[in-house]
């Protein structure tokens, strides 16, 4: 089992028999995400099924990635191990739905954004273990973060299932589940701001005259590049603006113009909104 607040830099899981049979109930875009992860991770599409609320995406399913689609209770019982991946507000009318076909031992993992321990503990039999997960949009290309905490119930050996499953993602960190609304506003949230800043610098380099191709090109490398540099050296990120801010220079002047403006302080104020928003939903 991992420690608690420690990255796993593991790489794709290749052997499948510690989960089991794997049920994901919804497949939008995170269910989607875990399902082909889990496949290109080398499960067999006969160890996984799924089940999907529109026709036309369970047709989708079955024909991209030959695995079966049941219904959510069919899948529930099927399955070792439940992956609910629902959206927030339908979380409880599918635990009700699922819990009496639910076989004991049955491990259920939660994707569902604000949903507390106690409260998915509370939709379902007496002793399900239950892994509480924050996943991010970059698990769609195999670079997610995904933030666990276990439930009461949870062994060591459940913890471990999940990270396996959750490893053909991206990484994987446990966290105590009062870490869970700041993993939120941090990385849960996180890709938005990334987003929000390349769309800025984009925006700055067409104003300067670049094409809106070229300038895009420039962005999107430099941002690979700076977070690839952040992750391989693992050197402070104060350290590493130094290294490009030379005196007198290009970087200085546009820093000390971020500094004036208060970005930094706006970008703490604003992840400090976005983890009161989730203790709030957390809570109701």
């Amino acid at each position: 089992m991992v420690d608690q607040v420690t990255q796993q830099a593991s790489e794709h899981a290749t052997v499948p028999a510690p989960a089991g049979r794997v049920a994901i109930l919804g497949a939008g875009n995170m269910g989607g995400t875990i399902l082909a992860g889990l496949l290109r991770g080398g499960r067999e599409p006969g160890d996984v099924v799924v089940s999907a609320r529109r026709p036309e995406r369970a047709d989708e399913l079955r024909q991209r990635h030959g695995v079966e689609v049941l219904g959510n209770v069919s899948a529930a019982a099927w399955g070792d191990t439940v992956i609910v991946a629902v959206k927030p507000r339908d979380v409880a009318g599918l635990l009700a739905e699922i819990s009496p076909a639910l076989r004991p031992g049955t491990l259920v993992v939660s994707l569902a954004a604000g949903q507390t321990i106690a409260a998915l503990e509370g939709g379902l039999p007496e002793g399900t273990p239950v892994i509480r997960v924050m996943p991010n949009t970059p698990s769609l290309v195999d670079q997610g973060m995904s933030v666990l905490s276990p439930g009461t119930h949870c062994r060591p050996e459940h913890t471990e299932r999940a990270q396996e499953l959750l490893s053909a993602t991206g990484k994987v960190l446990q966290v105590p589940e009062s870490y869970q609304d700041a993993v939120t506003a941090v990385s849960g949230s996180g890709p938005a701001y990334v987003f929000y800043v390349a769309e800025a610098m984009i925006e700055a380099g067409v104003l300067l005259g670049l094409p809106r191709t070229t300038s895009t090109e420039l962005v999107v490398q430099t941002l690979y590049g700076a977070a690839t540099m952040l992750r391989d050296t693992g050197t402070h990120p104060s350290i590493l603006r130094e290294q490009v801010t030379s005196p007198g220079g290009t970087t200085v002047a546009a820093v000390r113009l971020l500094d004036d403006q208060r970005v930094r302080g706006a970008f703490v104020s604003a992840i400090e909104a976005a983890c009161n928003r989730s203790a709030q939903l957390s809570q109701g």
